[in-house]
């Protein structure tokens, strides 16, 4: 039974964007909603009329009205939105000029930078006119090799503004994982830093710069953003020029390419663990109204909050962090380590800007426990109304950390979705109480129903994650994808028409949902599947582990569950520790989750946005190969699986 841990009173009921939406929607439609429940029924049977009138009380900025809100409501891939409307993203992001903070960097060298709407506008325009001197015109590809901070997002507004479609990469990834992915999209200009900061030492971009440029003919100008130092030499870099110099400082206004709702915007990637990299291409119009449908109404975003999300600008967080500008809030951007200088970082920021929603992974929060911090206790965190954490599951035990070491009257929203459609699926409801483990509801229009291995709906049961309708930040198509066969296969496959998005779920009786581990990771021990979270809840709580993975090997015609260990430092994988592990995951999960061996690994392999490999590792086990480890963070992780005799009998 999920124990209930908080609950939002009346009066901050009353006080969100969501209860303002619910009574929009009643006043409107003449009914009489008064809870959330009612609402998300009713907007997921009436797909057309919720996203009309998400569309007015958003306030989507638009130079010509749609014709039709919906086209092919009953297919997917085909479904199309708001036909006939023309507007601008940048625009859109950029409606707020005044003098209220937009932005606040903060390094962790202890730079800190702000920039007032007014200020953010300015800037745009200089970029915006600089690009379009260059000749740039809409569907021409601009990336990003940037830490996050403020000249990532000027550029790509400043890109967006002019119709072109943006993609980026964190500076930690290596050159074939940027090649692997600017290499396919075929790039005009290209946004660098010289370099980035990590656990307290400078890093340098440009010699890896370098080797992406030469590789990929496409790119015209590479735009340097000093960071790491005050003129950085770019002698040597082809079609090189500095920040300063390529900015047209003359330049004080935008003009914004109208272009229709579904124009290509941005660009995500897949992991690429098991080959190339799929180039998601998403719309405008698309992402706009989700994502602020999700800042607005599900993390109750307003002008006077000050946001924050621990995110890199390789991961879809940021980009779902920067609409935050839609809707006039303060962003704070962090580059470096969260555990630089110390593990409590990240909230002292927290109390220095104020920060009222708090956004981080699930892991973080787990590293954050294991290192005895307490930030409630630490820190003055007064402002903060709400923390947000994905990644992967978050723990029922760290749901409690939460409220008993972070704050008790805050509304944790556990969210889940990912870069396919750069939002989530589930997520926070802030007139809905919280529940440990469970994610406090599916989002609105969002219509989330687990299957059974039948392909049938069922309730309080694991089962794959399904979206029955479709959305509007649904890729538009996938780049050089011919036929759409790769899209087709990536989610419509196994069941035609609607959206399997390859998670392990339960749909509770009261409409939450419990994450289970991805799908395509699923075990199947007995032809029985079961999801991989249940055990990484157990192991996470166990001092003597610092890391672990799990995994199902084939063998002897069926499929045994394998655990790896990362031992804490200190501790040693004794048999009285097998034993115990053994025992606590019979009791806490079933007997079918006990691992038939458990092996002591010197590190567990993770993608460049910190998620588990676990088909890569038992891709290993098997003797097989594993494709791209270059979209690995630590590729070197994966070679200690490659020859265990342990799994040989």
């Amino acid at each position: 039974m999920a124990k209930l841990l908080w609950e939002p009173s009346k009066q901050r009921i009353e006080d969100t964007n969501m209860y303002a939406f619910m009574q929009a929607v009643n006043e409107k439609f003449n009914k009489s909603f008064s809870d959330y429940s009612g609402l998300y029924e009713w907007s997921v049977e009436n797909l057309e009329d919720f996203w009309q009138t998400a569309w007015d009380f958003l306030g989507i900025k638009a130079s010509k009205q749609y014709d039709n809100v919906i086209e092919n409501p009953d297919k997917m891939p085909g479904a199309k939105f708001f036909t006939g409307s023309y507007l601008n993203f940048a625009e859109n992001l950029l409606r707020y000029r005044n003098d209220n903070k937009a932005l606040i960097f903060r390094g962790e060298d202890s730079v800190r930078r702000e920039f007032t709407y007014n200020q953010l506008y300015t800037e745009v325009a200089k970029v915006a006119s600089s690009l379009r001197k260059l000749g740039l015109k809409p569907g021409d590809r601009v990336v990003g090799f940037m830490p996050n901070m403020p000249e990532s997002i000027i550029a790509m507004l400043a890109a967006t503004s002019l119709g072109a479609t943006w993609s980026s990469c964190s500076p930690d990834f290596g050159i074939k994982g940027v090649l692997d992915r600017f290499g396919q999209t075929e790039p005009k200009v290209l946004f660098t830093a010289d370099g980035y900061f990590f656990k307290g030492k400078p890093l340098d971009s440009i010699e890896r710069i370098s080797g992406i440029v030469d590789k990929i003919p496409s790119i015209e100008q590479v735009v340097v953003v000093p960071y790491t130092s005050d003129k950085p030499e770019i002698s040597n870099l082809k079609n090189s020029i500095h920040y300063k110099d390529f900015l047209d400082e003359t330049a004080t206004e935008i003009e914004f390419e109208q272009l229709p709702f579904d124009h290509p915007l941005y660009i995500m990637y897949s992991s690429g663990t098991t080959g190339l990299p799929k180039c998601m291409v998403q719309s405008a119009g698309g992402i706009l109204l989700h994502q602020l449908k999700e800042l607005v109404l599900h993390t109750d975003l307003k002008e006077e909050d000050t946001i924050f999300y621990f995110t890199t600008c390789g991961w879809m967080m940021w980009n779902w962090l920067t609409c935050s500008l839609g809707v006039g809030a303060t962003l704070v951007l962090f580059d470096g380590n969260s555990f630089h200088p110390g593990p409590d970082a990240l909230w002292k920021m927290a109390e220095e800007e104020k920060i009222t929603v708090f956004g981080t992974s699930a892991g973080y929060i787990e590293a954050l426990k294991n290192a005895g911090v307490k930030p409630g206790k630490e820190f003055d965190l007064s402002s903060l109304k709400s923390l947000l954490s994905t990644g992967s599951p978050l723990s029922i035990e760290n749901f409690e950390f939460i409220y008993d070491e972070v704050k008790k009257d805050i509304q944790l929203a556990s969210i889940s979705g990912g870069s396919d459609l750069n939002g989530c699926f589930a997520l926070g409801n802030p007139m809905g109480p919280v529940y440990s483990g469970e994610l406090q509801c599916r989002g609105l229009a969002m219509k989330v129903v687990a299957y059974d291995d039948d392909g049938k709906s069922i309730v309080g049961t694991q089962g794959e994650l399904i979206c029955e309708a479709p959305f509007p930040s649904m890729p538009i198509y996938f780049w050089k994808d011919e036929g759409e066969v790769k899209y087709n296969a990536a989610y419509f496959e196994e069941y035609p028409n609607v959206w399997a998005h390859g998670d392990f779920v339960e749909v509770t009786e009261r409409g939450g949902v419990i994450m289970h581990g991805r799908s395509d990771a699923t075990l199947n021990p007995g032809g029985v599947r079961i999801g991989t979270a249940e055990i990484y809840r157990r192991i996470d709580q166990m001092e003597e582990i610092e890391d672990s993975v799990v995994v199902g090997q084939s063998f002897n015609n069926d499929i045994r569950v394998i655990l790896f260990v990362k031992m804490a430092q200190g501790f040693k994988l004794t048999e009285e520790l097998q034993n115990k592990i053994k025992k606590d995951i019979r009791i806490t999960a079933s007997p079918r989750h006990v691992p038939a061996k458990i092996i002591d690994t010197p590190d567990i392999p993770y993608t460049l946005n910190m998620k588990k490999v676990e088909l890569a590792v038992k891709k290993m086990i098997e003797g097989k190969e594993v494709k791209n480890k270059d979209a690995l963070k630590n590729p070197e992780a994966l070679d200690f699986f490659g020859d265990i005799k342990e799994l040989q009998s």
